[in-house]
């Protein structure tokens, strides 16, 4: 499934390790990085956010390259009540149109209420969108990625998952600044890490708790 192009649709798993900075004064950003080669393979910068930062900003945060080539822009729409972000190709353009949406699933869902995201026309038809949803809890990154079934008789696919990154040497689980994105084969990891970029500005961060995760997340891995 190639969104932003067809060189990030790897026809095995990718596994990228994203960590969490700081480095976009006042915001947040991301680094992600390829496990295979240690790489780095994408970053998020972001652009005109309000004093106080956060993820109720205005401003539009930039999925870009390794070599700092935009990839996607994400904004939020407003007015909206599901808190609905959209992507756009590359710097997006006056009038240009987005290539897909995003938003809680129901105004009243906390922070680990999941996503749904939808594909745009010209990427699919108008009547027959492309929906993923995404479960679990971000915060708590303990979440799946999974395109639903367009047509009957067909079966939800798992296309990315987040979790938490363990360290190889003493196994521990680590913080939540840094965690892992399975891409599946065939799914653009560009995308996806423009799904993490949504869901980070949608859930943001739950505060304390993060021993319960640990201990979660420990059994899964």
């Amino acid at each position: 499934m190639a969104i932003v192009g067809a060189e990030y649709c790897d026809p095995e798993e990718r596994v990228l390790t994203v960590r969490k900075t700081s480095h976009f004064s006042p915001g947040d950003g991301f680094a992600a990085y390829d496990s295979r080669s240690g790489r780095l393979a994408f970053r998020a910068d972001t652009y005109g956010r309000g004093h106080g930062g956060g993820a109720a900003s205005s401003g539009e945060l930039a999925l870009l390259g390794p070599a700092g080539e935009p990839l996607l822009t994400v904004r939020r729409r407003r007015p909206s009540l599901h808190q609905r972000w959209e992507g756009f190709l590359g710097a997006r353009a006056g009038g240009q149109r987005p290539l897909f949406s995003a938003r809680r699933p129901s105004i009243l869902g906390g922070a680990a209420a999941g996503a749904v995201v939808e594909l745009l026309p010209p990427l699919v038809s108008a009547s027959s969108p492309e929906l993923l949803r995404v479960d679990g809890s971000f915060p708590r990154r303990c979440c799946r990625v999974v395109a639903a079934p367009r047509a009957e008789g067909e079966k939800a696919k798992l296309v990315a998952e987040i979790k938490r990154k363990v360290d190889e040497g003493t196994r521990v689980v680590m913080g939540r600044d840094v965690f892992v994105l399975k891409v599946s084969p065939g799914f653009d990891a560009a995308f996806a890490m423009g799904i993490v970029l949504v869901l980070d500005q949608i859930a943001g961060d739950e505060p304390g708790d993060d021993a319960g995760a640990d201990a979660l997340d420990a059994k899964i891995w």
